[in-house]
């Protein structure tokens, strides 16, 4: 992806004004389901927006179907924990699919607290012809029927209907930063700062703790866990990353509590960089299994990295993001940017990896040619067949025409959240309160 891209924008619908932007319309959180004919994303503002693919026109069987909005709702609503005090965001921390039985699609969403499973359904038509109901769907009096009639179905305009199946709560003392649904698609797990839970998704006044990091005095607390998520193919391993940069991989046929992990990814400090800033800039804010189950991809402050799973001394490959920021941490540090929580995704083959950064760019790094392209998420790029073309930072010294000053980066737009099609070279950005989706026209089929 990248000189042939193709490229769309869908603004964020609850977006009224563009000139200001309220807290609850920033995005928060993006997700494609298996197939990626549907992409949620959720809000500060605790709303879910359901995209769906429209499908190929007939006149024109090549041009690839429009993400348009099909269901909107809202999941959360902030609320109060009267024994601590303290306020319950409804901020929707992260969205995950359940994989499709029927008809009907199911989600997971989640704010700090509470997870909520819903299932999304469709109804394009309505029963008539009721023998004990009158159209109004009042009840007759049983004397005034005197014959029967089979009832019909007749059609109807499409209706989206969201509703609640379950809520699963009370199972976090600390704050929810990741939930992951099991291979075996009847369990899941959330994952807080210091425990991860495993929730059967048909049971929801228990859940089983499968880690647990607390020690028994606080102030002994060295790390904290910053992600989780299960291996895609193998129901009983899943991983978890720290704030210290290591990644441990668990396996639930060992023991029912997997305080001792089956493997420890950890990559050892070189000593001439060590720095005021070495542990912050190592936490690891997120990590992700490949789809071949093979590999881990994880994100840090300034790099991503893959792991292979059977090598745990240090990671196979580590690409800078944006290693011109090295010099600005002590600013960073200053206005917290360097605290900001990335997110990082694989293409459908494990080939590409892509990650975001500030100034609303975002980094693709291709495996195999070992090339990297820095794009722009903006209003300029997000006309109709508009082109991105590559930008470039510029750290001193000689500047091109399109060159961008290290000193003039936006810290305040900054891409976290990302995804990408499970199949297809179609992405989603968040920036802020706006959804790009993005498309390579060139090459559509990745495979």
């Amino acid at each position: 992806m990248g000189e042939d891209t193709d490229t769309r924008k869908i603004n964020h619908s609850f977006l009224r004004d563009h000139s200001y932007v309220t807290e609850a319309d920033i995005i928060s959180t993006v997700e494609f389901n298996h197939t990626g004919e549907l992409l949620a994303t959720g809000d500060k503002g605790g709303r879910v927006v359901i995209f769906q693919r429209e499908p190929e026109s007939k006149t024109a069987p090549h041009s690839q179907g429009e993400y348009d909005v099909y269901s909107t709702f809202q999941s959360h609503e902030p609320e109060f924990d009267y024994l601590k005090s303290l306020e319950i965001e409804e901020k929707i921390n992260k969205i995950k699919w359940l994989p499709q039985q029927n008809a009907a699609h199911s989600l997971l969403s989640t704010n700090d607290k509470t997870i909520k499973l819903w299932k999304i359904t469709e109804r394009d038509k309505r029963p008539e012809g009721y023998n004990l109901k009158d159209e109004e769907g009042k009840l007759k009096d049983l004397s005034t029927v005197t014959s029967l009639q089979v009832p019909v179905l007749k059609p109807m305009d499409l209706m989206v209907e969201v509703s609640p199946r379950r809520i699963f709560a009370n199972g976090h003392t600390y704050h929810i930063n990741s939930i992951s649904v099991n291979s075996d698609c009847e369990t899941y797990m959330s994952a807080d700062d210091l425990r991860i839970n495993l929730w059967h998704l048909a049971i929801t006044d228990r859940s089983f703790n499968i880690v647990d990091i607390k020690p028994a005095n606080m102030e002994d607390l060295t790390e904290v866990i910053t992600a989780s998520e299960f291996h895609p193919h193998h129901c009983n391993l899943f991983v978890y990353s720290s704030s210290k940069g290591s990644l441990r991989l668990c396996d639930m046929r060992a023991a029912a509590l997997c305080d001792k992990h089956s493997k420890l990814f950890e990559e050892p400090e070189d000593p001439s960089n060590r720095s005021f800033f070495s542990e912050i800039i190592s936490s690891v804010s997120d990590v992700k299994f490949s789809h071949s189950g093979r590999y881990m991809l994880t994100r840090d402050y300034l790099t991503v990295k893959v792991w292979d799973l059977n090598m745990e001394a240090r990671p196979i490959e580590t690409y800078q993001v944006h290693d011109y920021l090295r010099s600005k941490l002590c600013s960073l540090y200053e206005n917290d940017c360097i605290f900001d929580k990335f997110e990082c995704a694989w293409n459908g083959s494990d080939s590409v990896i892509m990650t975001g950064a500030y100034n609303n760019f975002f980094r693709m790094f291709d495996r195999n040619t070992k090339r990297d392209v820095t794009l722009e998420a903006s209003r300029e790029s997000s006309k109709p067949r508009a082109v991105l073309k590559p930008r470039r930072v510029c750290v001193g010294g000689k500047r091109r025409r399109d060159d961008i000053s290290v000193d003039s980066l936006d810290f305040t737009k900054k891409i976290l959240h990302t995804a990408w099609h499970p199949a297809e070279n179609i992405i989603a950005i968040a920036a802020t309160n706006n959804l790009y989706i993005f498309q390579d026209k060139a090459n559509s089929d990745m495979h």
